[in-house]
């Protein structure tokens, strides 16, 4: 612990910076944004498909572009980009409120998905693994930290607020807070970290001792073994999040009630997020590969099992548990296998794919729902997809293993 502690005192300032643009992403997340759903369909006059496709397409947009603007963090230090990414957002978040029609609606829905939930939550973790190497578990966790703030208090703390003021009018405190996060951040980051967070040629290699860039990742099998397991959460978490407000009416809770659970959601994720960092910064994380989908196997397994809210309890652990795994392995593993001078490209293209499953979970369910299936009846395909995805995963970590010249048994 003591060494811990000396480890946050000495880096205090880009660790708030992170943990800072990690939080200040969770207003473009769906977790945030879906709180607001019951609103937006009846203001809009829209149906659970109507709105899933808005949803996915302004998402699968910001996927797009996404995988040019990730790349600007090899090129611009994280102090401008960051900064202007928050700028960005919050003007995003005015038109939030302003919006008539179902065109603004649209574009402002692009704008949060592209600067919040895309490019603030990508310059945040990868400036944590450019910035530390040997920490770089302890780093990723610290920053995390800001996501599972955010993830925990800000949908109880909206959907209080919405009781006592219009829906529309809080999007302006959210352009407020982010301006406050803007003027943070600036001041934290004058003096840059080394090693920067630039891409240079120093840093830390990948397999074969070098640099991997973009074409050379896709033509190596491990992409492809993990990304089912790393696209999972985005895809599935992001609708179970969408779809809250009809969850909870098909267990016959009031929406108060299923919010007020995420909390044990969030502490079990900061819990499993430290963990995991631990685990990373001394076995890496190509060993974690074939575990970190189980949680969220058992926890969809669990929700689709039980019809009580002591049960839902206890999936959401199991799924925070996921969350926090998941969170460590997209922010650790392309750094360890791939190195780090084109990690912002390589992680915009993964990123880029994850943003895409956070499009289509939402559209697909909805399409579910509308068709007779409730999303609680569709928790069982998602485990049985979690279970798969942590087969897969445990391959990639071996090929991983042998190409980083460790023993694949080991």
């Amino acid at each position: 612990m003591a060494g811990f502690l000396v480890f946050v005192a000495a880096n205090a300032r880009w660790l708030a910076a992170g943990f800072a643009l990690a939080f200040a992403s969770g207003f473009g997340q769906t977790f945030f944004i879906s709180v607001f759903a019951g609103n937006i369909r009846a203001d809009y006059g829209l149906s659970h498909a109507e709105w899933g496709g808005i949803y996915a397409g302004a998402t699968m947009a910001a996927a797009l572009v996404m995988i040019w603007a990730g790349g600007l963090s090899d090129r611009l230090r994280t102090r401008h980009l960051g900064v202007g990414a928050l700028l960005a957002l919050a003007l995003v978040a005015l038109v939030m409120g302003l919006a008539e029609g179902v065109v603004m609606l649209w574009l402002a829905v692009f704008g949060l998905r592209l600067f919040g939930q895309s490019l603030l939550s990508h310059i945040a973790l990868v400036s944590m693994a450019r910035w530390f190497v040997a920490t770089r578990g302890r780093a990723v966790a610290i920053s995390g930290l800001g996501m599972a703030l955010a993830e925990a208090g800000l949908p109880l703390a909206f959907v209080i607020l919405m009781g006592l003021v219009d829906w529309r009018w809080l999007w302006a405190l959210v352009a407020l807070i982010l301006l406050g996060v803007a003027t943070l951040v600036w001041p934290l980051l004058r003096h840059e970290r080394t090693p920067q967070a630039l891409a240079v040629e120093g840093g830390s290699a990948g397999m074969g001792g070098r640099m991997w860039g973009r074409i050379e990742a896709l033509r190596h099998p491990a992409f492809w073994l993990i990304l089912p397991a790393f696209l999972g959460p985005p895809l599935w978490n992001t609708a179970f999040y969408f779809h809250q407000v009809h969850l909870a009416q098909a267990k016959g809770w009031a929406h108060l009630e299923l919010v007020a659970m995420y909390p044990v959601l969030t502490f079990a994720a900061v819990c499993s997020l430290f963990a995991a960092g631990w685990l990373v910064d001394r076995i890496g994380s190509t060993r974690l590969a074939g575990v970190f989908s189980l949680p969220l196997a058992l926890g969809y397994g669990a929700f689709y099992l039980s019809d009580t809210q002591a049960g839902a309890l206890g999936a959401m652990a199991l799924m925070g548990m996921g969350v926090g795994l998941h969170g460590m392995m997209v922010s650790t593993f392309w750094a360890e296998i791939y190195g780090t001078k084109h990690l912002g490209r390589l992680r915009a293209m993964t990123g880029a794919v994850m943003v895409l499953g956070t499009a289509l979970g939402p559209g697909i369910t909805g399409l579910w729902i509308d068709g007779g299936t409730g999303f609680p009846d569709q928790t069982g395909i998602i485990a049985i997809y979690f279970f798969g995805a942590a087969a897969l995963g445990g391959l990639a970590g071996k090929v991983a293993r042998q190409g980083l010249g460790q023993r694949a048994g080991a």
